[in-house]
């Protein structure tokens, strides 16, 4: 006569929470892979539309990878080397320089481009932002909070190893400063430094390889409780009859 099957208590107990774990993991990770997927189509799609004049106000929070334009004079005489920044492998700064908008919004910090380091450690020579009123074509972006490895910025020797929009704008007696950074775009000549086109989307999105794994997590060891059992059943039928 078969017997019925009868769960033990303790591979019980352990199994219901981990599996719950894991199939809420893989969920979340479904959940995550939407998310990025979107966030990756809205980049897309601004980076590769014609570029339009930057807002004076900006009050969306995902103004962000916009393709933009900007008119206004360069601040030549505040210039802010964003340190430590790394272009094809080399090591190199990075020069952010205000421009002041000619339709009154606040200034907007540029970010010109990359210089790389000398022999010496120090930032080759390069070009001064042209004078008078300009047009600066670019990415809009908002900056990231500095990294938990990343030094705190010095204004006071002008040192900065990441984008903080309003330290900026008073170290060059400016009272604000557009919530974005605007990442001009690479000239006609490659040669000539700061180098543009230094905006970088490194977006990865494994998130359904991770969901794939908890949920196979989760079935191989729902196969190991039922095999548990089916072994200790067939050890228990075998038992009377020996």
């Amino acid at each position: 006569m078969a017997s019925r099957f009868r769960p033990e208590f303790w591979p019980t107990v352990f199994l219901i929470p981990a599996l719950a774990l894991m199939l809420g993991l893989g969920v979340w990770q479904l959940e995550r892979l939407a998310w990025k997927t979107d966030l990756i189509d809205r980049i897309e799609r601004g980076l590769a539309a014609p570029p339009a004049p930057l807002p004076a106000a900006i009050d969306d929070p995902g103004f962000d990878y916009r393709h933009v334009t900007v008119t206004g004079r360069f601040d030549a005489s505040h210039a802010f080397p964003l340190l430590a920044r790394v272009h094809d492998g080399a090591a190199g700064i990075q020069v952010v320089t205000p421009l002041i908008r000619d339709d009154g919004g606040p200034a907007v910090m540029v970010n010109r481009g990359w210089v790389p380091l000398g022999p010496e450690g120090k930032p080759a020579a390069y070009d001064p932002p042209p004078e008078g009123t300009v047009t600066v074509e670019g990415v809009a972006r908002r900056p990231l909070p500095q990294g938990w490895m990343q030094p705190d910025n010095s204004p006071a020797t002008n040192e900065w190893f990441w984008v903080d929009l309003q330290a900026m704008a008073g170290a060059a007696g400016l009272d604000r400063a557009a919530p974005v950074v605007v990442e001009q775009a690479a000239g006609p000549d490659a040669t000539r430094y700061p180098l543009g086109g230094q905006t970088k989307v490194d977006l990865p999105n494994d998130h359904l390889q991770y969901a794939i794994t908890w949920f196979g997590f989760a079935a191989i060891l729902v196969a190991i409780y039922l095999l548990h059992h089916l072994r200790r059943g067939r050890a228990a039928r075998k038992g009377p009859e020996s």
